[in-house]
């Protein structure tokens, strides 16, 4: 087994000290990026992913999978449209992606066995079922978290960012209590940078990249003689070593401050209006912009979590328990077909697309009948319920072969009826793209080894 393993120790008083200097958890987040642990790797085809979650569960039926000759309760009002790959068909409102399908590979036969959307969210970003306890910090970790914990990454940046808006007067979102978006028991040092701010406000920008108003050039100078001080009076303790390490990265924290590297980043009004349209002028769309200047800049994993939209009346999320197609022919699916076709369009004109892995996902899919009730939440005459047998997910660049259709779903999109794909062998294909090791274990805090990911590629995938 290819193993990696970080040494934890107290560092309570030098934490404390210094976030209380820096208002902020960037020297930790940069910490994973210099990863105490070895660097495990092997060559790989993709250098970054890109994650487009649609949080509440796209309908597979009513997107990538549909159903035209099956009854009307199950085929719903959709029409299926041909694409530019010659007997693939998807849905009629993803228009601009249908002239982009030669450059994914469509999985209609992903399932698992979890109704939950803060469970189910387990599977796709982890690759495992979620534990039976609730607590965040006994989940499986992250992709992105693995990544950073194998040291991936170059340049200034954290090497793992979740963006996941936070738009005003919404209802309670289920984006704070969701399974599998953070480092679980890994530590919290590999969390990702998580931004809640819109992207698509005049106002956005990332506080922790950006000096506060009050902070001047030269009393930042001196929180840093001050952290410095304090480092030199802990200096002979026990914990030598690890405040050593801990202030490699307080000083590069303050260094990413002074010199503005972190805030030219997160700057979207850098790009061009053009740009800026091209990718759609709401929160996902502008959230997906953001990855790609991220992943350019060398950020190894960027998740772009679908914002809850908090309309009085309308389904959150994906989560169409009724308005099902109203919402995914007007709210949904417009966005969603920009900003994906955008980003592929604007990485492959920057060369980037060949090594950026993007995966398109929901958590499940939806209930084969509209009206169908299967789980507590229900499905009101219009809607469609979770449904978590069969769905969809979609691959794109990182070496993926385009122009495909993986597996398939039974008449009603009910079952897979070919190549079944659980969510720990999608896992395993872009932990294979990416170069890590398929036998990698990992240590939890009390030195327990765990197999990151069990699974099987699928290699008609790649």
């Amino acid at each position: 087994m290819i193993t990696s393993q970080t040494n934890q120790s107290r560092r309570d008083i030098i934490q404390a000290g210094s976030l209380g200097l820096l208002g902020m958890s960037l020297p930790r987040l940069l910490q994973s990026q210099a990863a105490a642990s070895e660097t495990v790797s092997l060559p790989g085809k993709a250098k970054a992913v890109i994650l487009l979650f649609m949080w509440g569960g796209p309908g597979h039926q009513d997107t990538w999978d549909l159903k035209p000759d099956a009854p009307a309760e199950v085929r719903g009002e959709f029409n299926p449209i041909s694409t530019n790959v010659p007997g693939i068909q998807i849905c009629e409102h993803f228009p601009q992606l249908a002239q982009r399908t030669d450059k994914l590979a469509i999985i209609r036969s992903m399932t698992h066995s979890d109704v939950n959307h803060t469970t189910a969210t387990h599977y796709l970003l982890t690759g495992k079922a979620p534990p039976p306890v609730n607590d965040l910090r006994k989940d499986w970790p992250s992709i992105g978290s693995v990544l950073s914990h194998l040291g991936r990454g170059n340049g200034p940046l954290p090497p793992f960012v979740s963006m996941r808006p936070k738009i005003e007067n919404t209802v309670p979102r289920f984006v704070e209590q969701s399974h599998g978006q953070f480092a679980g028991w890994l530590g919290p040092t590999w969390d990702p940078l998580t931004i809640d701010a819109d992207p698509s406000k005049p106002g956005y920008r990332v506080g922790d990249f950006t000096l506060q108003d009050q902070l001047s050039q030269t009393r930042l100078g001196k929180r840093q003689s001050l952290l410095s001080q304090l480092e030199a009076k802990l200096s002979r303790s026990d914990e030598a070593g690890s405040l050593g390490t801990m202030s490699k990265h307080y000083n590069r924290a303050f260094e990413l401050l002074a010199s503005g590297a972190g805030q030219a980043a997160f700057d979207l009004t850098q790009e061009s209006d053009d740009m800026r349209d091209r990718y759609g002028r709401n929160p996902h769309g502008q959230s997906v912009l953001q990855a790609r200047r991220l992943v350019e800049r060398g950020v190894p994993l960027v998740t772009c979590f679908w914002p809850n939209e908090g309309i009085k009346n309308v389904s959150v999320y994906w989560d169409t328990h009724r308005r099902n197609f109203i919402d995914h022919k007007e709210r949904l699916m417009p966005p969603a077909d920009q900003a994906f076709s955008a980003l592929l369009d604007d990485l492959e004109d920057r060369g980037l697309l060949d090594e950026t892995l993007i995966l398109w996902t929901g958590e499940f899919g939806r209930t084969p009948k509209v009206g169908q009730r299967n789980s507590n939440a229900g499905a009101g005459a219009d809607g469609r319920d979770h449904w978590p047998n069969c769905f969809t997910s979609v691959l794109a660049g990182g070496g993926i072969k385009g122009g495909q259709v993986y597996g398939s779903s039974d008449p009603q999109a009910a079952w897979p009826a070919s190549n079944p794909v659980n969510p720990v062998d999608l896992t395993a294909t872009i932990y294979h793209q990416l170069g890590v090791p398929s036998n990698l274990e990992l240590h939890d805090h009390l030195g327990r080894p765990f197999m990151i990911c069990p699974g099987n590629v699928i290699s008609e995938l790649v």
